[in-house]
């Protein structure tokens, strides 16, 4: 079995995930995905693991039958571009890692340590012992959070506020979280959302995006999370309308945000504004490069079950999270 394998995130596990590769398994290794010389390598190949798929590549490989993504996201792989029986499979893991981000953001957020840090480095120590214009800060503690989305990555992250004493409303589109079992205040459709913001001090975002969760989140919920209200967006940049989201962090609308999915990407170069809004200039905000799942212990699970999905296809099992089927 020859697997071509051009995602640059598994470079690091690649001696955990050639350890797990069926015995006689051949893997030949890409540092980054470049369809011409992907092109070079596919056509004896019987895997393929990388983010995008295109016609010109299948066209290169007509003995590939399992395409893998090292990740959830497959929007990358044409779906008429796999040979006749192959399948597209995807991947999780990623969870417990941003669920980790989403709790320390929040924390960063509502203790203001990176103001302090700013503050300290200054010389003035901000704290509500040396200021009475400072507030005591509120941990989370009786803190409402409303998870917009309540899929592999807000059912993680609630696991994990839990524990700090947070309350939970769940906000999904089918409506179809069962709150007692799950230990929510309530849950409902997106018809709710400015409901469950008008009760709650966090909005946490890992809702997918498509048409209809473009700008669901726009001034007038923003306005129903309130002055002392926080946002964490972990899902796609544009289900929070960009102009809005700035707008309410520059005039306190909300008092912060903690932001790992964007507007604007960069190439391979790594190098690119995330918004053509002025975000950087804002003292309420973190800003991470959509890195939030990115850790070791994500790709290690990740290239462990792509392996295992290799392994079942060379006994010819069944396999797991396929998600496109020719």
């Amino acid at each position: 079995m020859r697997i071509v394998i051009a995602d640059p995130n598994l470079m690091p596990q690649r001696a955990t995930l050639e350890a797990a590769l069926p015995a006689g398994a051949l893997t030949s290794w890409h540092d980054s995905w470049n369809e011409h010389s992907v092109l070079t390598d596919l056509k004896d190949a019987d895997v393929y693991v990388g983010p995008k798929f295109t016609e010109a590549m299948g066209a290169q490989a007509p003995n590939v039958r399992l395409v893998h993504v090292a990740g959830a996201g497959y929007d990358g792989i044409e779906a008429d571009a796999l040979p006749a029986g192959a399948v597209c499979a995807n991947t999780f893991h990623h969870e417990g890692s941003i669920a980790e981000y989403i709790a320390a953001a929040l924390v960063a957020l509502r203790r203001n340590l990176l103001g302090q840090d700013a503050a300290l480095r200054s010389g003035v120590w901000a704290s509500s012992v040396y200021s009475q214009d400072i507030p005591q800060p509120e941990t989370l503690r009786g803190a409402v959070v409303t998870f917009l989305g309540f899929g592999h990555i807000g059912s993680a992250a609630w696991k994990l506020l839990q524990a700090f004493g947070a309350e939970g409303i769940a906000i999904t589109r089918s409506g179809s979280v069962d709150p007692k079992e799950n230990g929510l205040r309530w849950a409902g459709t997106t018809v709710r959302l400015n409901e469950a913001l008008s009760e709650s001090d966090i909005l946490l975002v890992s809702i997918p995006l498509t048409a209809e969760t473009t700008a669901l989140v726009g001034a007038e919920e923003l306005n129903s999370l309130g002055p002392k209200g926080q946002v964490v967006n972990v899902a796609r940049g544009p289900v929070v309308d960009e102009a809005a989201l700035y707008e309410a962090l520059k005039d306190r609308r909300i008092s912060g945000a903690a932001i790992d999915v964007w507007y604007q990407y960069p190439g391979t170069d790594g190098r690119s504004v995330p918004s053509a809004l002025p975000f950087d200039r804002l003292d309420n905000i973190i800003m991470t490069p959509h890195s939030s799942g990115v850790t070791a212990e994500t790709f290690r699970g990740r290239a462990l079950e792509i392996a295992e999905n290799i392994t079942r296809l060379s006994r010819n099992e069944a396999l797991k999270n396929v998600v496109i089927s020719r």
